[in-house]
């Protein structure tokens, strides 16, 4: 049997690996590259992680490149059938993960698959942390995000560092798999309503005639403020819809959070309105826009424009 890699090598040279290359991963990425480790990386877009090696980085083709050289396999996709394929899909990580090794699942998911995965990981000899992460892309950049994780204190032990070296907040809310998800999709529930009620607030200022910029100057400076409401109606107000978080991630998160719910027959009644506005968004051609184009989903209001140089 092969040593460990970090047997191998010097601390200041621990190869990491990452996968998914998105907004959020490209940060974490660099966050891990200036903590001095050496940073294996792919995407499905070769292009960005020959980027990323141009800066230092270490590209790879596949998951089960990244997994050779990396006794940690951090993986920032999209959703679990994502997870799947970086994992067991045509050169997936995990047969190539050698026994000992963490994988590190940063996505949204069904708490209930994130348990079952642990399993099967377990089975291979590979270790598993549950490790949803939250705090947008500059966070990650600038290596201040929160992550909400749970898993084997054997994980933690091996990748404490790494962890510490992407985000500012690393909560450990349990010895196993499913807590981290579960905390993830709460904090998603929240984030959602909140998008939605404050595009709700927009539109129905603009309805009533009252000037946008005036509008958000006063409510950011009031009880009724949110961090959403801030953040996201700023990007009506300068009508850029460019996706930092797509409509349709709302589409799927508050899916997962009324299909935990609907498990235990628990009323959501606000989480279900929120998901059937941004369905109604991405069933109108909105998908892929930010998730603050849930405001044009609502009749007889004339949105910002973006504003002509003269």
């Amino acid at each position: 049997m092969n040593p460990p890699l970090s047997q191998e090598l010097a601390m200041n040279d621990l190869p990491i690996g990452l996968i998914g290359l998105g907004a959020m991963g490209r940060g974490m990425a660099a966050s891990l590259r200036r903590a001095g480790y050496r940073v294996h990386v792919c995407d499905v877009r070769h292009e960005a992680a020959q980027a990323f090696a141009e800066e230092g980085g270490v590209a790879c083709t596949s998951p089960a490149e990244v997994a050779a050289h990396c006794e940690i396999v951090v993986s920032v996709v999209v959703n679990a059938a994502q997870t799947e394929a970086v994992l067991f899909g045509e050169h997936g990580a995990a047969a190539a993960m050698r026994p000992g090794s963490v994988f590190v699942m940063c996505s949204t998911v069904d708490p209930r698959w994130s348990v079952a995965l642990e399993a099967r990981l377990a089975a291979l000899g590979v270790r598993y942390l549950d490790a949803p992460i939250s705090g947008g892309a500059a966070k990650a950049a600038s290596g201040q995000m929160t992550m909400m994780t749970a898993g084997h204190p054997d994980a933690y032990a091996q990748v404490g560092a790494a962890l510490d070296a992407m985000a500012a907040k690393v909560y450990r809310l349990g010895d196993q798999a499913g807590n981290g998800s579960k905390v993830k999709i709460i904090n998603q529930l929240l984030a959602g309503v909140h998008i939605a009620a404050a595009a709700e607030a927009m539109a129905l200022g603009l309805r009533e005639g009252v000037d946008a910029a005036a509008l958000y100057e006063v409510i950011t400076h009031s009880a009724g403020n949110s961090w959403m409401f801030e953040n996201r109606m700023a990007h009506v107000l300068a009508a850029d819809y460019t996706p930092l978080s797509a409509v349709d991630i709302f589409v799927k998160d508050l899916g997962l959070v009324l299909d935990t719910a609907r498990a235990s027959k628990f009323p959501l009644p606000l989480s279900a309105t929120a998901h059937q506005m941004f369905m109604q968004a991405s069933s109108a051609g909105f998908g892929r826009e930010d998730d603050s184009a849930v405001i044009k989903i609502f009749p007889g209001i004339t949105l910002p424009q973006p504003q002509v140089e003269p």
